[in-house]
């Protein structure tokens, strides 16, 4: 889902979908739902189906008693065999050509099969057996329900064996054959516009749902981000204490980095917001790619950015905090509050320490502390707690 826009969707449930097709990213996503859906429901259409179909053993026999036994074998010795298989080889093998594929076979074997048999009985009652494929037409478009176009194509090929076996069996005059012509190619029509309406309402029911979805990942990441940095805000920061202070999380120490904008007030003062705000939303954003897998940064105050770095030792810690300060140093954002030259950079403060032995307030506090001693120490500088500077 996440290679799909709110934007993206909003503009395909605008612009319509009348061939039933949808732009290739949105389209993707609706093959796999479809594809999920048809795979789930197919054991129980098999088996109903099946046994429906089977049940005609009774109208075999009554109807078409001298090629009985070539109608029990067909019903029971062939296509149920091939529907049961399908539904495994749809399980093995799930896609959506898969299922249209399958569909199609078992609607073509499901009238050709009996149709190739009957057409030789002779019997007086064909007539009636025949029109007994209606259910056939049916559940091939109401029950499995492929897609529109693998409709089109079986109700065609469907058609073709209707029309062929009774036209060959020799049993209706002229206008027997044409009423019967008239009326499956009049189920068909109804069939067809039936499907189009069918699909077309569901993939309206499907974009709505996945606008419905990205809404609400859309609200999630607004409760938990920082709208101007696209950090994580400190109300995430709840979470993601759960997430490491909590048993088997398999987080042994964490480093917690207190980071904070050298002389932020004046550059504001001196740049006006609109300029203070492109400041913290670079530095932020250079934050996020030093930082980026090894842990996790927050908007901390102002223009003040925790980050905290899971099963990171002290060593790597200041490494990567000294890595983050050389970076935002780099970014070269003038400072015109400062003498000529003179560019954006950050003090951090570092504390690190076992999960099982400091809560998360008591690194704040210590980060916060270094942090202090960084600016008092000259600012542009990272700085250890004071356990942690003895050890580097």
């Amino acid at each position: 889902m996440s290679a799909v826009t709110l934007e993206e969707v909003d503009q395909q449930i605008r612009k319509g979908f009348r061939l039933l097709r949808f732009k290739p990213k949105i389209e993707s996503l609706f093959l796999q739902d479809y594809t999920a859906n048809r795979v789930r429901l197919a054991p129980i259409w098999a088996v109903v189906g099946t046994l429906i179909y089977d049940l005609v053993y009774f109208g075999d026999r009554t109807m078409m008693a001298n090629v009985f036994s070539q109608l029990v074998m067909v019903r029971f010795g062939i296509f149920t065999p091939f529907a049961l298989f399908s539904v495994l080889a749809l399980r093995r093998w799930p896609s959506a050509l898969n299922y249209d594929l399958l569909a199609i076979s078992v609607a073509v074997l499901g009238v050709s099969l009996p149709m190739s048999i009957a057409m030789h009985s002779g019997s007086p009652y064909l007539f009636v057996y025949q029109n007994g494929n209606v259910a056939a037409f049916l559940f091939f478009v109401i029950a499995l329900r492929p897609r529109f176009v693998t409709i089109l194509i079986g109700l065609a090929l469907m058609c073709a064996v209707q029309f062929t076996t009774t036209k060959l069996s020799g049993a209706f005059d002229d206008v027997v054959y044409t009423g019967i012509i008239t009326f499956y190619v009049t189920l068909t029509i109804f069939l067809i516009l039936s499907a189009y309406f069918t699909e077309h309402k569901d993939r309206l029911n499907f974009l709505n749902q996945l606008r419905g979805s990205l809404l609400h990942v859309q609200l999630e990441q607004k409760s938990e981000r920082d709208e101007l940095t696209g950090l994580f805000n400190r109300h995430s920061l709840e979470r993601v204490r759960s997430s490491i202070w909590q048993e088997n999380s398999g987080v042994a120490s964490v480093a917690a980095i207190m980071l904070d904008i050298d002389r932020f007030k004046l550059f504001n003062d001196v740049h006006g917001h609109m300029e203070g705000d492109d400041c913290i939303r670079a530095v932020c954003q250079c934050i996020s790619r030093e930082i980026a897998g090894s842990g996790t940064a927050f908007r901390f105050g102002g223009e003040e950015v925790l980050i905290l770095l899971p099963n990171t030792d002290d060593r790597a810690a200041f490494a990567i905090a000294e890595k983050t300060r050389v970076a935002i140093e780099n970014l070269g954002i003038r400072h015109r509050g400062l003498e000529e030259g003179q560019v954006i950079t950050a003090s951090l403060g570092i504390a690190c320490g076992q999960v099982s032995q400091r809560p998360l307030e008591d690194l704040l506090r210590t980060a916060d502390a270094a942090l202090y001693e960084a600016k008092r120490h000259g600012r542009n500088i990272v700085f250890p707690s004071q356990r942690q500077s003895a050890e580097l």
